[in-house]
């Protein structure tokens, strides 16, 4: 996997967001989509998507996160979904987790809060979307399936807390997952949380 794979890929991965962020209700929103992400499953693929999307944009970031290197890298031109502008891609070295398919992964949305923990982002995430709440509580939306797709299969939801060695600024995380893809929501933009490590 490389660049141009990735380049050659995204409009797929594009289309699959769309629709489940549609499904999810997130779309009325209208919320910005500051960093897409990407998995691989072995060291020598991270430091060659690197050194290639430095040819393409500026690290803005490398820290470590449980363990292992995380690098943000702001991109010269954004990807795009729909109306939203991405700026920035997310680049993760592997784990001890392999991932059965490597490249796009998830995008994560800034939902506007002030919220300090999970519960808080979850409480004010369903006041706005009130169909989340049974998707939260692990129960599939029934009545909003995407015609003709794979998508009837269980959404699966988890909430973190992720968080650099340098970080200052608490982002709680939602992730919702279907199908191989993901969608993050969290109150902060990456590039505030960046500004946040850099100020210590």
């Amino acid at each position: 996997m490389n660049y141009q794979h990735l380049q050659h890929t995204w409009a797929d991965f594009s289309q699959r967001i769309s629709a489940f962020i549609h499904r999810l209700g997130l779309d009325n929103l209208a919320l910005n989509c500051d960093h897409a992400a990407l998995r691989v499953n072995d060291n020598q693929t991270a430091q060659l998507l690197v050194d290639e999307f430095s040819q393409h944009g500026k690290i803005i970031s490398n820290n470590i996160i449980n363990g292992r290197p995380i690098l943000i890298i702001k991109l010269a031109e954004p990807l795009v979904i729909g109306a939203m502008k991405i700026q920035c891609v997310e680049l993760p070295f592997p784990s001890d987790k392999s991932y059965p398919v490597e490249g796009w992964e998830h995008i994560e949305l800034v939902f506007p809060s002030q919220a300090q923990t999970c519960d808080e982002l979850v409480a004010e995430l369903i006041e706005k979307v009130p169909l989340l709440a049974d998707v939260i509580a692990g129960n599939t939306i029934a009545g909003n399936t995407i015609a003709g797709s794979d998508e009837n299969s269980d959404i699966k939801v988890k909430q973190s807390s992720p968080k650099g060695d340098k970080e200052r600024l608490a982002n709680p995380t939602i992730a919702f997952k279907a199908n191989g893809i993901c969608v993050k929501v969290h109150p902060h933009d990456i590039q505030k949380i960046v500004e946040s490590e850099q100020a210590c």
